[in-house]
């Protein structure tokens, strides 16, 4: 199996917009058709871009108020065939579902909406239902898509097309575990909203392990930019005592 993959066809779905457009240009360059949805595909064809509705894909409209946009076989079923079962190729085939090489997509701010003092019903709202699910399936499927999760990801994508329209199994499963930590801490934000517990979510901050956590055989953690609090003068690594 070729561990490299050519990107054809990208699925963006992002709530941010913000530095995305140089990365939809590079993707037009490269002649790739753009997959899109709502805000996010007004957003590239105001950039002049040819985009593709995934409307026009499913024959369905969004509904429900947007809460039901790309929930639907033929984006999920191009996201998760396996490009070298015969089987699932064959299923392609037979349902016209076209290979989704690349998933960009970047949540709804939930964590932000709490923060902001909205009232609960505008917070249910942003809780992403469809945006999630296409992270996990491109995810799980990284032996052939690339899945970009979430904007602070973005110079990643920049720098992976700035080389041509190839991926190595290396960075697809770099930016799968990547993915895997967005929808944890998305998912563990929402656990504390309902649970009503105040703290954090450490999201995309930086972390570094400890030598050890409370206990020897126990693992810790430091939150932040510990370089920047701390100069280490001599001795061993921190452990989650010291």
């Amino acid at each position: 199996m070729s561990t490299q993959i050519r990107i054809r066809k990208a699925l963006i779905s992002v709530f941010s917009k913000e530095g995305l457009g140089p990365i939809v240009k590079r993707l037009d360059e490269l002649g790739v058709e753009i997959l899109s949805t709502g805000g996010t595909r007004t957003f590239i064809e105001n950039l002049g871009i040819n985009v593709q509705k995934v409307e026009d894909l499913t024959d369905y409209p969004s509904i429900l108020g947007g809460r039901v946009k790309t929930l639907h076989p033929k984006v999920f079923g191009g996201i998760l065939a396996r490009r070298e079962d015969k089987g699932d190729v064959l299923q392609l085939d037979e349902f016209e579902i076209p290979t989704i090489d690349l998933v960009i997509v970047d949540l709804y701010p939930f964590e932000d909406t709490v923060a902001s003092g909205a009232p609960e019903a505008d917070i249910i709202e942003k809780i992403d239902i469809g945006g999630i699910s296409l992270i996990r399936a491109a995810a799980k499927n990284f032996k052939d898509v690339i899945i970009v999760p979430s904007m602070h990801k973005y110079g990643y994508l920049m720098n992976l097309l700035n080389a041509g329209d190839n991926s190595s199994l290396e960075q697809r499963r770099e930016l799968s575990q990547a993915a895997f930590k967005v929808t944890k801490d998305y998912d563990t934000a929402i656990h504390r909203y309902f649970a009503g517990e105040a703290g954090f979510s450490h999201g995309e901050v930086e972390s570094k392990a400890l030598r050890y956590g409370e206990n020897p055989h126990q693992k810790g953690w430091f939150h932040g930019k510990l370089s920047e609090l701390f100069d280490q003068l001599h001795g061993k690594e921190l452990s989650y005592n010291n």
